[in-house]
């Protein structure tokens, strides 16, 4: 285990993170009621199937993302796994949400030099000014990686409306 990997494991226990992801959903969908309606007819292959282990499922059988301990790689194994046609390949665009940097509780943002969100980071979507103050660009895909990682927890995601 790496000293970022233990930090962000010791931050979770003391603050937790399930408020906003319990309703963030994988990323091939397009339409949130089949959630409720088809799910329950399954038995959770896109969460077997996820490499990443980031599908968890729901009291309610619903598949939601966990990014606790790893990100998505949008490798398509959940969409070709569904087979009640809530996830499909022709939906497939970044996840619903919008990723933004805590300021207050970040390191960096109070003058102490960390990278946690940046190295974990595949889409170089996190530019620092001047070594310090990181920000997350439009390159984000919302894949998730750099949020496990902060061990102050100051990446926040927030679950977009659908379009």
């Amino acid at each position: 285990m790496q000293r970022r990997e233990l930090f962000s494991s010791l931050a979770f226990k003391i603050i937790g993170k399930t408020k906003q992801e319990n309703l963030l959903r994988p990323p091939y969908n397009s339409d949130e009621s089949l959630f409720l309606n088809e799910c329950s007819k399954c038995d959770a292959k896109c969460a077997t199937v996820c490499e990443e282990d980031i599908i968890k499922i729901a009291s309610d059988k619903t598949p939601y993302l966990s990014f606790l301990n790893g990100g998505c790689t949008y490798c398509d194994e959940c969409a070709n796994a569904c087979e009640y046609g809530v996830l499909k390949l022709e939906n497939k665009r970044v996840i619903n949400s919008r990723i933004t940097i805590n300021k207050t509780k970040c390191l960096s943002w109070n003058q102490t030099m960390c990278f946690s969100c940046k190295d974990p980071c595949l889409d170089n979507a996190i530019d620092f000014k001047a070594m310090f103050k990181p920000e997350i660009n439009d390159k984000c895909t919302s894949c998730g990686f750099c949020i496990g990682r902060c061990p102050t927890d100051a990446i926040e995601i927030k679950v977009l409306a659908h379009e």
